[in-house]
């Protein structure tokens, strides 16, 4: 397999977020003729201010001119350590310490990873955050490992690569765009439902549909008690009893895709992710792997939604 080549410039134009509500109505104000004549009752004057009691490593942060503190886990996570699951069973297993002394909570607050180790060995600062664009062919799964020892993603990629963690999912016998980036914390960003990230699925299915019962999903549907999220759903193409249908969305529940057109009475026997926000899968063959420029990546994640990630 040939090594990863820089992709060019994001080549859709969809960006992060999905649509907006405008704003409701505001109060209206109270009719000055309404109101109680009369003076005002005075106000209390303000007493003195109760001192700050802040966290030791946000008073040591302050002090030394460093950063915000943050859980080691994400902190850990944005190294390129692990996943935030993973870091906190190595912190359970006592692998992971700071000055020789063992944490004990993924919840430390740390502002730095200075003297931090795993298993021994010290965490280097975490480099820039790296994006790749992976397609992801049927019959492997995406995980590290699997206890079955099926095929996963990582058999399938190519040597030389940095450790590469995937945002989101794809079922074994879905295949198509998968992104693979080393910052945990840009993960769990892409991730979260609230950044509003569309992820776009062209699915084959087998069965009747109508436009109208796709357009009729714009405004959600629970299934099986549970709630989906908005979906764009447009009917491409029938070849026979098969339905081409492009589907969008942002919340990315687990199956959504194929849950939502089993409830419309449709099978599907394809699934292709086509892109995720901006990136597409356009015509990289199977298999192959491909790197976003960081001049890209960087006007990409300045466009994201801040909900704390």
């Amino acid at each position: 397999m040939e090594p990863p080549k820089k992709s060019g410039p994001p080549r859709r134009g969809a960006g992060a977020g999905g649509p907006k509500r405008p704003a409701g109505p505001g109060r209206r104000p109270a009719n000055a003729a309404d109101r109680p004549r009369g003076k005002a009752p005075a106000r209390k004057p303000a007493g003195p201010a109760r001192p700050a009691n802040p966290h030791p490593a946000r008073a040591a942060a302050a002090s030394s001119g460093k950063g915000e503190p943050q859980r080691i886990a994400k902190l850990l996570a944005r190294a390129g350590v692990a996943s935030r699951r993973e870091i906190e069973r190595m912190i359970a297993e006592g692998r992971i310490a700071q000055d020789g002394v063992p944490i004990e909570t993924p919840a430390t607050l740390l502002a730095s990873l200075h003297g931090v180790t795993v298993d021994g060995v010290a965490v280097a600062a975490p480099p820039p955050a790296r994006l790749f664009l992976f397609h992801k062919p049927t019959g492997c799964l995406t995980t590290e490992r699997d206890p079955a020892g099926r095929p996963t993603i990582y058999d399938r990629l190519p040597a030389g690569l940095p450790r590469l963690m995937p945002i989101g999912r794809l079922d074994m016998n879905t295949e198509g765009l998968l992104l693979l980036t080393t910052d945990g914390g840009f993960k769990r960003q892409m991730e979260l439902p609230a950044t509003g990230v569309p992820r776009t699925y062209r699915a084959r299915a087998f069965g009747d549909v109508s436009q109208q019962q796709l357009e009729d999903l714009f405004d959600g549907l629970e299934i099986d008690g549970i709630r989906y999220g908005q979906i764009e759903a447009n009917l491409e193409r029938r070849t026979g009893r098969n339905q081409w249908i492009e589907m969008s969305l942002t919340e990315g529940k687990n199956r959504e895709v194929r849950r939502v057109l089993e409830h419309l009475g449709l099978k599907v026997n394809r699934l292709i992710r086509t892109a995720y926000g901006p990136f597409t899968l356009g015509e990289m063959p199977v298999g192959a792997i491909e790197e976003v420029r960081q001049h890209d990546l960087i006007l990409f994640r300045k466009t994201l939604k801040d909900v704390g990630a």
